[in-house]
């Protein structure tokens, strides 16, 4: 008679998740920061830039999948690791690369890659593997806080670094950094995957992602992530240099942009926690409309660094406030069995997102002079992919009865 291996404690699990993502999304979320002095001291346009971390935002996604499944079936410190080295080699490939072409493959490539073993489908399936169902809510909501308040230490600390240091020796020193995950991951070493082989599973692979794809509250939820990838990475690279040609200060930036992680905090926590008493398909609905009438506003207001920071804060509230209502979703719909890699696929919705808003942001901005254009598709987005969460059915699925447990 086989017993179901101890889960690991939800204070082990979220100390050491929160600070893999504190670490991995407080990184990538200054990027920003470094376009004016990279695209300066290269002589490359905003475009070659914007289409280096397009490149890595969809490099994010499609091996987001690959790194769900691996996790699901081996464990997810062992990815963690791999994602830590990855980070670091790509931070100084960002910081030395001579040409576009290399930028694009250590900036896009590699920490894309990285970012995909290191960020929430990974952790969230650690969390839905060994926290209890009438808390797994607000614990993918203290994972997804803690990515915000990366955000807030790391921004400033990057502006810091660069400021101080140079632009190259902060992306290498970031590097360093990024290899702190390496010691946080065997925190996470979950008893089932203490072999090689893999945990057994009700399902397959193919299995898991036929009934997934067919079920249109999956496409659904798919369709709202690529609205939210569009807006938060348009605005995180592009907003420093919107506001710098408006006549603003780097430092008004670096602020704005630490005031969305600060209030992403509360937002992303808030949403893991009403996630546990409303319906989340209306919460995220609310997130995305409530966007749409933001960005409208502070396109309307005078500009200044008081409009600037209102709108980072209201911003920061419904910033990644999306991530624990769509993947607690997805885990209340279909389970925990395959919740990386089925997470892994919304979040490549999402990154299809994240490139079209970066590389329209450069492209339209190289072509036309102004980011007016890019600001208009993310509201009307806002608004479409608040329709598109209302019929989501959030029940879990029925299935019939499997004969036997399969190993994939």
């Amino acid at each position: 008679m086989h017993h179901a291996p101890k889960p690991l404690s939800t204070a082990q699990v979220l100390a050491c998740g929160a600070i893999i993502v504190t670490l991995s999304m407080g990184i990538r979320h200054g990027f920003g920061l470094w376009l004016q002095p990279i695209t300066t001291a290269q002589g490359w346009t905003r475009e070659t830039f914007a289409f280096a971390i397009a490149i890595q935002n969809l490099a994010w996604g499609i091996s987001g999948i690959f790194a769900g499944m691996a996790a699901d079936r081996f464990g997810a410190f062992r990815v963690i690791i791999v994602g830590s080295l990855l980070y670091a080699l790509g931070l100084v490939g960002m910081a030395y690369a001579s040409t576009p072409l290399l930028f694009s493959l250590s900036t896009g490539v590699l920490i894309g890659m990285a970012q995909a073993g290191t960020t929430y489908a990974v952790i969230y399936g650690v969390i839905g593997r060994n926290v209890s169902a009438d808390k797994r809510s607000w614990a993918m909501g203290v994972a997804a806080a803690a990515g915000s308040f990366g955000q807030f230490l790391m921004v400033p600390t990057e502006g810091f670094l660069i400021s101080h240091f140079g632009w190259q020796e902060a992306l290498v020193m970031l590097g360093v950094a990024s290899l702190l995950m390496i010691p946080l991951a065997w925190g996470l070493r979950e008893p089932a995957f203490g072999g090689a082989s893999a945990a057994p599973r009700e399902q397959t692979i193919t299995q898991a992602l036929r009934e997934a794809f067919k079920y249109p509250s999956f496409q659904l939820l798919m369709a709202g992530y690529f609205v939210c990838g569009f807006q938060v990475v348009f605005i995180g690279v592009h907003m420093p240099s919107y506001l710098k040609d408006k006549g603003l200060s780097p430092q008004v930036a670096s602020y704005a942009l630490a005031l969305i992680g600060l209030f992403n905090v509360f937002g992303t926590y808030a949403a893991g926690v009403l996630g546990q008493k409303m319906q989340k398909k209306n919460i995220l609905a609310f997130i995305y409309f409530a966007r749409a009438v933001a960005i409208s506003l502070f396109l309307l207001a005078p500009l200044t660094p008081a409009s600037v920071y209102v709108f980072s804060s209201v911003m920061g509230l419904l910033w990644l406030s999306t991530i624990p209502p769509t993947n607690a979703t997805v885990a209340q719909i279909f389970g925990v069995a395959h919740l990386s890699m089925l997470g892994g696929f919304v979040f490549f919705s999402h990154q299809i997102g994240s490139f079209l808003g970066v590389w329209l942001g450069g492209y339209l901005y190289d072509r036309t002079g102004s980011y007016d254009i890019v600001w208009y598709i993310a509201i009307a987005l806002g608004v479409a992919a608040a329709l598109v969460n209302l019929p989501v059915k959030e029940a879990a699925i029925v299935r019939p009865l499997p004969r036997d447990t399969v190993t994939p």
